[in-house]
């Protein structure tokens, strides 16, 4: 009977050892998937910062600066530029 006992524990700490470890990993899955989305974010709003940097850069210099959103064509330029003419 002690004999059937002592399995039965083991057992029951296998399988605690087991969802200690799964729990573990889990958690450790999603700490690094929030990581990775927040370097993807970061990422995005570098690259829209960029972008607005580069067309402000370009429409100073008083020239058209051509958007294409879809199917539709928008001209930039710098108001300043339209008040020297």
């Amino acid at each position: 009977m002690k004999q059937n006992g002592l399995v039965v524990v083991g057992i029951l700490v296998v399988c605690l050892v087991l969802a200690v470890g799964y729990i573990v990993f889990d958690k450790y899955s999603e700490a690094q998937q929030r990581e990775q989305l927040t370097i993807f974010q970061q990422g995005a709003q570098y690259g829209y910062e960029q972008a607005i940097v580069q067309l402000v850069q370009q429409a100073v210099t008083c020239q058209q600066v051509p958007i294409n959103i879809e199917n539709q064509t928008v001209n930039l330029i710098a108001v300043e530029c339209l008040q020297k003419e």
